[in-house]
């Protein structure tokens, strides 16, 4: 009984790592598919790497919760069982976020863009559209913003 708790802790830990938003510029949900957005036209100023987290908790709840049914299964008496419950709880909680934390952790970029109308505006987003610096770029806003290269005038 032990070992099946236990073989249940990745799998959940897998499904939290799996829940972990997509966050490039190409990337759209199916909620936004016919949604309008609209467009501002500007320079790229700037450009930096950045790393990007979940903090859903997700992890942490579903490792608490299974490291919470294995360790129950530790010992014969009631005050084992509890103790055991508690202390799988609290391990599990910990090796749940660190796993969460591991899979969910996604690289991106920040965007400082100078826009045609003076103002100025940053963007993060994920790594699959690389902008440089003194680049011309559209800023789309709308539900999410993302920065995409220019090709017009």
């Amino acid at each position: 009984m032990r070992k099946s708790a236990l073989i249940l802790i990745l799998p959940m830990l897998l499904m939290a790592g799996a829940c972990t938003s997509r966050i490039g510029a190409d990337q759209y949900s199916t909620d936004s598919i016919g949604e309008v957005s609209r467009v501002l036209k500007g320079t790229v100023v700037s450009v930096r790497p950045i790393s990007v987290a979940s903090d859903s908790g997700a992890g942490t709840l579903i490792g608490g919760a299974a490291g919470g049914v294995a360790g129950s299964m530790i010992g014969g008496s009631d005050a084992a069982h509890i103790l055991g419950a508690i202390g799988g709880a609290v391990v599990g909680g910990i090796a749940g976020n660190a796993a969460q934390e591991g899979l969910s952790s996604q690289q991106g970029y920040e965007y400082v863009v100078q826009l045609d109308n003076g103002n100025m505006v940053t963007v993060s987003q994920g790594n699959d559209v690389l902008l440089s610096p003194g680049q011309k770029c559209m800023v789309l806003y709308g539900s999410r913003a993302r920065v995409v290269p220019y090709y017009g005038n």
